[in-house]
């Protein structure tokens, strides 16, 4: 394929990869499990968030023009129910802070470390339900909403990084992809709360808010006892103690093929001035165009965010009722997860580029199809009726379930694998930084863009989709079964970034350097065996 390895990836690599040895402990286990938590913070919000702003007692405390407007439409459909830019503020705000947030978080990940770094994010999200259960007015809602802001900043920028480091490098697409499992069972948890709080008035809706303070606890306490990564110990220069868990977590004393690449990325990282500059390096623009700016953004693009933000808004738009439309988004959540389970499984078998490719073109005729549907039988003032609104219901869940084994999980995995050790805590801040940035964006244009574009902007959302596929297609190599301190070896051998990354002195020296010692690592190790 025109983009880079068919097969496994690994097989075009020559490392040290083949001597490393280990096995699947319960303390990985463990690890994995606590640290992936960090995905529900993230997916409770994105729930509970667009099931709240679609609650009758929340809108009449907070926003009470909405309601009257929503009141108004109750027995029909209409595209501009909900459009009110201080609701959308409400949503957006979150992730404006969380984009500012992410660079203090760099440099905590880098200076103390990545579990710290997902410890003060707990904290901050904490703090922030805490703020949004007890808010009395618009202004306690926003600084709770800029509260949990931080403690997504911190926790996205930490989490991915921690999964992709303490990982086996055969099985890092599953164990990466836990951070977004658990960001859609946060989403499908709090789109069930959100369905009983409904129901209980006047304050339902404080207790979904409040309700975040749980998993926040949960990872804070379960952060106690996790590890930090080998990677990130020996960029701290703690070398016993990197080796001493690297041996616990693979479960072997045999790590002098994995423990010999982690020391020779620190050197290099060591010997790089200025992280964030370093960045925009020729030999690094593969990972800035990719990594840093391309797939985050277009992960936001595709319209997903639009959908889990606002599903009972748009369900109700749609003159789904009240319950119909948290019922609706619980089976979108269900979706999500289901996604993400498939993805799991095969990401590792399949490859990073089949499972983006083949979603792209079942996103794309998903939306497709909601376009036709709503430009055909929609705002006449008239309720969907039931067949109809069974397709569209339909339509939406093969477009969330194709995001939720695409998109979602390895908008999240594939820039985690790309940075070289030197500069994986700066490029995973630009990587978050970029992804909040168009979150926000869309947060807070959706809305009016659904009213004034109607069904045309699902043809836009279909639209980049496509552009979105085009990029995975052509610029993306196969990241599969090779370890994250090799990947960089695959941008010398792509179609199209070779001719970059060459043009770059220092990449020929590093270039060499690298492969020397990862042929003497394999020939060493070939004589001891």
């Amino acid at each position: 394929m025109a983009g880079g390895f068919g097969g496994g990836g690994g097989e075009a690599i020559a490392g040290r990869a083949e001597q490393y040895e280990g096995k699947i402990t319960g303390y990985f286990i463990l690890a994995c499990i606590v640290g992936s938590f960090g995905g529900s913070l993230f997916g409770y919000d994105l729930g509970v968030s667009s099931g709240v702003t679609a609650m009758d007692d929340f809108l009449i405390k907070f926003f009470p023009d909405v309601y009257a407007r929503k009141s108004a439409h109750l027995h029909e459909t209409d595209y501009c129910k909900y459009d009110n830019q201080v609701l959308t503020l409400f949503t957006s705000s979150l992730y404006f802070a969380g984009l500012v947030s992410t660079f203090a978080a760099s440099h905590l990940t880098k200076r103390r470390g990545r579990r710290a770094t997902i410890m003060v994010g707990a904290v901050s999200f904490f703090l922030g339900g805490a703020v949004n259960a007890a808010a009395a007015n618009v202004a306690m809602l926003i600084v709770g909403r800029l509260l949990l802001g931080v403690g997504i900043g911190f926790g996205n920028q930490a989490v991915p990084l921690y999964l992709s480091e303490i990982a086996p490098y055969n099985i890092r697409g599953a164990v990466n992809q836990l951070f977004q499992l658990t960001t859609c069972l946060g989403i499908l948890v709090a789109d069930v709360i959100n369905y009983f709080t409904d129901k209980i008035h006047p304050w339902g809706w404080r207790l979904s808010l409040g309700l975040a303070m749980g998993p926040a606890t949960a990872i804070f306490v379960g952060a106690l006892f996790l590890p930090e990564t080998p990677n990130s110990l020996v960029e701290m220069g703690k070398l016993e103690e990197a080796r001493r868990v690297l041996e616990k977590v693979r479960g072997t004393r045999k790590v002098d093929a994995e423990f010999e690449d982690l020391k020779e990325a620190s050197e290099a990282a060591r010997a790089v001035r200025g992280t964030f500059r370093n960045l925009l390096a020729v030999r690094n623009r593969p990972q800035l165009i990719i990594g840093a700016l391309g797939i985050p953004a277009f992960q936001q693009l595709s319209g997903m965010n639009s959908i889990l933000f606002y599903s009972p808004v748009i369900f109700q738009s749609l003159g789904f009722g009240n319950s119909a439309a948290l019922y609706s988004s619980i089976i979108t959540g269900s979706m999500l997860v289901v996604g993400a389970l498939v993805s799991m499984v095969v990401v590792d078998r399949l490859g990073r580029r089949f499972l983006f490719i083949e979603a792209g073109i079942q996103m794309i005729s998903s939306m497709v199809v909601v376009a036709v549907i709503l430009a055909l039988k929609f705002g006449h003032g008239e309720e969907l009726s039931k067949g109809v609104g069974t397709v569209l219901v339909v339509a939406i869940c093969l477009f969330v379930v194709a995001y939720g084994w695409s998109w979602g999980p390895l908008g999240w995995l594939v820039p985690s694998e790309l940075f070289p050790l030197e500069m994986r805590s700066a490029g995973q801040s630009v990587v978050v930084c970029v992804n909040l940035f168009w979150t926000a964006a869309v947060a807070q244009c959706f809305l009016a863009a659904m009213c004034h574009l109607r069904w045309g902007v699902f043809i836009l959302f279909a639209a980049l989709i496509v552009v979105m596929s085009i990029f995975v297609i052509l610029l993306l190599p196969e990241t599969k079964q090779v370890p994250i301190e090799e990947i960089w070896m695959l941008f010398d051998k792509h179609w199209y970034w070779k001719r970059i990354v060459r043009k770059d002195p220092k990449y020929q020296g590093h270039h060499h350097q690298m492969a020397a010692a990862a042929a003497g690592g394999a020939k060493s190790g070939s004589s001891e065996v």
